[in-house]
C-alpha cells in the first residue's frame, strides 16, 4: 500500500512538472529570444552568452512604444471600470429583481458573447464611424465593451444570486435603497468576483488585436498588440525577432504582476458560489 502511494505521488509530481514546463517554457523562450540578434536567434541555447539588451532599448528609440503602452493601459483600465460599473448594477437587477423576460435577457447576454469578433466587425465599424470616434481611444473602449460586458454581467449575476437574501431583506427593513444595497451591502462581499472578472476583462482588452488594428490609423493611437505586429526590420523581408520578443516580454510582465498581486482574490472569485452562503 505504501509503495503504491509513493508511486502515485511520484506520478502526480511528474505530471505537475510537465504542466509547469509546458506553460512556463514559451515565456522563458521569449525572454531568451529577446536577448538574441542576428544568427544567434537560430542557435539553441539555454541562455545567450552575450545578451543583446539593446533589443529592449531599440523598441523605445525607433518607435513610440511607450505611447502605445500608455494607450493600452488607458483603454484597458477604462474598459474594466465601465464594464464593472455597468455589470454590478445589471447583475443586481437580473439576480434580485423579478421582471418579465429576465431569463430571455440573460440568454441574450450569453449569446452576444458567443459571436466571433469578425461577425460584428462591420457593424462596429459603422457605429464607430457614425459616432465620429474613428482613430481615437474611445473607438477601442466602445468596441471592447462588446467583448467584456456580457462576460462580466453573466459572472456577477451568478455570484449575486448566491448571496444570502437575508442581507438584502435586513437592509430593506432599515430603509436602504437599491443603490445603497449594491454599494454598502453587496459590493464588500463581491470583491473576489470583481477582482476575477476585472482582471480577465483587463487581459481581454490588453491583448485584443482585430478591433485595435481596424479602428486606429495613426501610431499615436495604437495599442501594444498592433505596435508589435507592425515592428519591421531594415527591409520588408527581414523581421527583427529579437525586438519583437523583447516587446512581447515587456507587455506580458504587467499581466504576470497583476495575476501575482490578485492571485488570492482570483482563487476566491473562481470558487465563489461553490458553497452557498
Amino acid at each position: 500500500m505504501d509503495a503504491r502511494r509513493v508511486v502515485w505521488r511520484v506520478l502526480f509530481y511528474l505530471l505537475v512538472a510537465v504542466i509547469v514546463v509546458y506553460t512556463v517554457f514559451p515565456f522563458y523562450w521569449a525572454i531568451v529570444s529577446s536577448l538574441k540578434e542576428g544568427s544567434a536567434l537560430y542557435q539553441v541555447e539555454p541562455f545567450p552568452p552575450h545578451p543583446a539588451w539593446g533589443n529592449y532599448t531599440a523598441i523605445f528609440k525607433e518607435q513610440s512604444f511607450g505611447r502605445n503602452i500608455l494607450n493600452s493601459v488607458m483603454v484597458a483600465a477604462s474598459v474594466v471600470a465601465i464594464s464593472l460599473l455597468l455589470s454590478v448594477t445589471a447583475s443586481y437587477a437580473l439576480a434580485r429583481v423579478e421582471f418579465r423576460g429576465r431569463t430571455t435577457l440573460l440568454l441574450t447576454i450569453l449569446a452576444v458573447s458567443m459571436f466571433p469578433q469578425v461577425a460584428v466587425l462591420s457593424g462596429m465599424f459603422e457605429l464607430v464611424s457614425w459616432l465620429g470616434i474613428y482613430d481615437t481611444l474611445w473607438s477601442l473602449i466602445v468596441s471592447y465593451l462588446i467583448l467584456t460586458l456580457p462576460f462580466t454581467t453573466w459572472v456577477l449575476t451568478t455570484f449575486v444570486r448566491e448571496l444570502p437574501k437575508e442581507l438584502e431583506e435586513a437592509a430593506l427593513v432599515d430603509g436602504a435603497k437599491p443603490w445603497t444595497i449594491i454599494t454598502r451591502v453587496f459590493m464588500p462581499l463581491m470583491w473576489p468576483a470583481l477582482a476575477t472578472t476585472g482582471l480577465l476583462a483587463f487581459i481581454t482588452a490588453w491583448n485584443e488585436f482585430m478591433f485595435a488594428i481596424t479602428f486606429t490609423l495613426s501610431n499615436q493611437k495604437r495599442t501594444v498588440p498592433v505596435a508589435i505586429a507592425l515592428i519591421s526590420g531594415a527591409s520588408q523581408f527581414e523581421l527583427p525577432w529579437g525586438r519583437v520578443m523583447a516587446a512581447s516580454v515587456i507587455v506580458t510582465v504587467p499581466l504576470v504582476v497583476l495575476v501575482l498581486i490578485f492571485q488570492r482574490r482570483i482563487v476566491s472569485g473562481l470558487t465563489a458560489g461553490a458553497v452557498k452562503g
